[in-house]
């Protein structure tokens, strides 16, 4: 197994200069682990337990792509949701000449003109209050003519999936993630986190191991986002908790059904899988149908494939897979611990981890 060496002194030093109290993280290829690491401790405090593999962070917006996004991509596959289905044909109060053509693959490559975020949870109650919230926010601009990333857009996503599937998102999640443990991919990850620790709730007895996004008394499982704490922890922007192993272990069938390799389990069809990761071709956009695709200045770094894929998350979380070098990246931290940090930190750890980590796998292929 590689050591890795230069990536894990990025994510120590990433610690020692204050970015983060901890992170975790595990680069795999679509068979199994290739190497995981954690550094730090939960709160930063020299009292606090120290981070590892079965830390458990709140994902952020990864939520966006191994949630929602997996579940209208497995959707598309089934024949049961069609992109090209219009937003106010399915949800009553998406009213508006202006809004009128926007479709469910708008809102999935943050093309709908809907603007980046609003405190909904200062003034909506419900769900339903949410809903009408979003669908009478002006938008910012037409429609497909620009890609803004929108929390507000996954969110009207989420409760389209909802109607869909019949149940709230957490619901079909869970199946899923049981359809693949019972398909046998139990993962490879070493020592302790397994693939079953991902969901919207993370259970009282996962309390010890959950990485504090919030200033105490708020309990270590409240989601940070005020937004999705007040849909109860589960929506179509953020609300996912897990560990860096049960990341990679939905990456891993995620890079298997892009790649078309076998031994284990897939997210979806390769065509389905293919299509999500496209680039849809909004003018300066590197949007694909939820994921987002390398650019030089990516948080993956510059030494990652153009056929990279990936997505970042406000807490310090992020995941790459990139299909030409055949593996997946997972990078969990809790940044915003006690207080919201500058983002400039992690974006230069995020892109440091992945530049050493493409490099030490380099190094071990050459002397390998």
């Amino acid at each position: 197994m590689p050591d890795f060496l230069l990536a894990r002194r990025v994510i120590r030093e990433a610690v020692t200069s204050g970015v983060t109290p901890c992170a975790a993280v595990e680069i795999g290829d679509a068979h199994g682990l290739v190497w995981q690491d954690a550094a730090g401790r939960l709160t930063g405090d020299a009292s606090a337990p120290g981070a590892s593999p079965a830390t458990v962070f709140d994902l952020a917006s990864l939520t966006k792509v191994l949630a929602t996004t997996t579940l209208a991509m497995r959707l598309v596959d089934a024949a049961a949701l069609d992109l090209a289905m219009r937003v106010a044909d399915v949800v009553p109060d998406w009213r508006g000449t202006d809004r009128a053509e926007v479709t469910v693959a708008d809102l999935l490559a943050h093309d709908s003109g809907l603007p980046p975020h609003a405190p909904l949870h200062r003034s909506c109650l419900a769900k339903p209050d949410f809903e009408r919230a979003i669908c009478s926010t002006p938008l910012t601009h037409p429609p497909r003519s620009a890609s803004v990333y929108s929390d507000l857009g996954f969110m009207l996503l989420g409760f389209i999936l909802e109607r869909v599937v019949g149940a709230p998102l957490d619901r079909p999640f869970d199946g899923m993630c049981e359809a693949i443990r019972e398909f046998g991919d139990r993962g490879t990850s070493v020592g302790t986190g397994t693939n079953a620790e991902i969901t919207f709730h993370p259970p009282e007895e996962w309390n010890d191991r959950i990485a504090p996004t919030r200033p105490r008394p708020a309990p270590p499982g409240l989601v940070h986002d005020e937004n999705a704490a007040a849909l109860d922890g589960v929506a179509g922007h953020a609300g996912l908790f897990s560990t860096a192993p049960a990341v990679g272990w939905l990456a891993r069938a995620m890079l298997r059904a892009v790649t078309g390799a076998t031994g284990g389990p897939v997210l979806a069809s390769r065509e389905a899988a293919a299509r999500f990761v496209t680039r849809v071709g909004t003018p300066g956009s590197s949007r694909a149908l939820g994921w987002d695709t390398m650019l030089p200045s990516s948080s993956c770094g510059s030494r990652l494939s153009p056929r990279a894929f990936g997505h970042t998350g406000f807490t310090g979380t992020s995941l790459w897979i990139d299909p030409a070098a055949g593996l997946y990246f997972v990078l969990l931290t809790n940044r915003v611990y006690p207080e919201i940090r500058s983002a400039d930190g992690v974006r230069a750890l995020r892109r440091a981890f992945h530049d050493a980590a493409m490099t030490d796998w380099a190094f071990s292929n050459r002397v390998g």
